[in-house]
C-alpha cells in the first residue's frame, strides 16, 4: 500500500503519547500479544513510494529481528500477529519464495504461536494458496480468514480483505471476475490502481484493495452470533483498515460499510486492528468500536522500530508500541 506518511490525529482520552500509557490502570491483563505489520522486505535498494515517502527494504528484517527479540524479553506473550505484507511487490518474482521463507524464518524464532494475515504485497509474490499453506493459516477448508480464542472471555476474527480481489487469484476465478466487473463499475480509470476523479471513501476502489466476500460474510456473522451468546469479547483484524476516520480513503476495504454493518449488529466487537495504511490511524466510531492502523516497519529508517504488544484486559486493550507505533489505551463502552 502507498499511502502518504501524515500522522493521525489523537484524542487524549483514548490515545497516549507514543510509547506512554496511564498507569491508572494496575491489575494483570488476562493475556499479551505481539503486533507487527507491513515489513515488505526485499534484498533490494531503499526507494521511495510515489507520494516520494522513503523505504527501507533492506531494514525491514532488522526491524523484525528487533520485535522478535523484544517479545522473547517480556515473556509474557501468549501470541504474535503479524497484520500482512511481509515482503514488497518489488521483490524479484524468482526470490519471493525465499524472501518469504527468510521473513518466516525470523518469526519462527518467537517463543509462541504466530498468526498472519494476507496483504497485497503478499499476493502479489506468491498465489494465495502458496500463501495459506506457508503461514500455517488454521482455517477449515484452505481459506485465508479464521478464527481463535486464546481465552474464555475473548476470540479474534481474522478477515481476509482480499477474499475478493484481481490479485491473487487466476482472472477466470469466479471472484476474480467478480472483482474485475465491480472495479469496472467503481472507478472509470484506465488504471485501476488510480483514484483520479474519485472522491472521499470511494478513492478505495483501487485494484490493490479488496472486498470480504459473501461466504465470508455468512462465516462472520455466525462467529459473532456465537461470541455474543458465550459473552465473548472479540477483536476483529484485517489487513485492510474498516473504518474511515481511521485510515486514508485508498486503504479501506471496498465494503467496509457492508462488514461494519453486521458487526455493529453484535455488542461484542470491541475493537478492529488493521495494517496497511502506513502511517497508522486511530479512531472511536459512534457504536463504540475502536479501529486501530498499526504503523509500517518498511518505512523505519535505519536503527528506527515500528512494533508493539497488546495487554488484553476485561474492559479495555492496551497497545504498548516500540518506536514509529504509537501506544494506545482503549477502553470500552459498558
Amino acid at each position: 500500500m502507498e499511502i502518504a506518511n501524515e500522522d493521525f490525529p489523537t484524542s487524549s482520552a483514548i490515545m497516549a503519547s507514543p510509547n506512554g500509557l496511564s498507569t491508572a490502570h494496575a491489575q494483570q491483563p488476562l493475556f499479551s500479544f505481539g503486533v507487527i505489520t507491513d515489513i515488505q522486505y526485499a534484498d533490494i535498494p531503499d526507494g521511495r513510494s510515489f507520494l516520494g515517502v522513503p523505504r527501507y527494504y533492506r531494514h525491514s528484517i532488522q526491524v523484525l529481528q528487533r520485535a522478535v527479540d523484544n517479545w522473547n524479553r517480556l515473556t509474557k506473550l501468549k501470541f504474535s500477529m503479524n497484520f500482512g505484507d511481509i515482503v514488497d511487490g518489488f521483490c524479484p518474482k524468482e526470490e519471493s519464495r525465499s524472501a518469504v521463507e527468510q521473513v518466516l524464518k525470523e518469526f519462527d524464532y518467537f517463543d509462541g504461536p504466530v498468526y498472519h494475515m494476507i496483504g497485497n504485497h503478499c499476493l502479489y509474490n506468491l498465489p494465495r494458496s502458496d500463501l495459506t499453506a506457508m503461514f500455517k493459516i488454521p482455517s477449515l477448508r484452505g481459506e485465508a480468514y479464521y478464527e481463535f480464542s486464546p481465552s474464555p472471555e475473548y476470540r479474534f476474527v481474522i478477515l481476509d480483505g482480499y477474499d475478493v480481489s484481481v490479485i491473487g487469484r487466476p482472472l477466470d476465478d469466479p471472484k476474480a471476475l467478480e472483482a474485475i466487473r465491480f472495479l469496472e463499475e467503481k472507478n472509470p480509470n484506465d488504471d485501476k490502481n488510480s483514484p483520479a476523479g474519485l472522491l472521499g471513501p470511494d478513492r478505495r476502489f483501487l485494484m490493490f484493495n479488496g472486498a470480504v466476500g459473501k461466504e465470508q460474510l455468512e462465516w462472520l456473522d455466525k462467529i459473532l452470533k456465537e461470541s455474543a451468546e458465550c459473552e465473548q469479547n472479540v477483536i476483529v483484524c484485517c489487513h485492510l483498515p474498516l473504518d474511515p476516520d481511521a485510515a486514508t480513503p485508498e486503504s479501506l476495504l471496498w465494503n467496509y460499510e457492508e462488514v461494519m454493518g453486521l458487526i455493529r449488529q453484535y455488542r461484542c466487537v470491541k475493537a478492529c486492528v488493521a495494517g496497511h495504511d502506513h502511517k497508522g490511524g486511530y479512531s472511536l466510531d459512534s457504536h463504540g468500536i475502536h479501529h486501530r492502523v498499526l504503523e509500517a516497519v518498511l518505512e523505519c529508517p535505519p536503527g528506527a522500530d515500528a512494533f508493539g504488544y497488546v495487554d488484553v484486559y476485561r474492559d479495555r486493550i492496551s497497545l504498548v508500541g516500540t518506536g514509529r507505533m504509537a501506544s494506545t489505551e482503549m477502553v470500552f463502552e459498558s
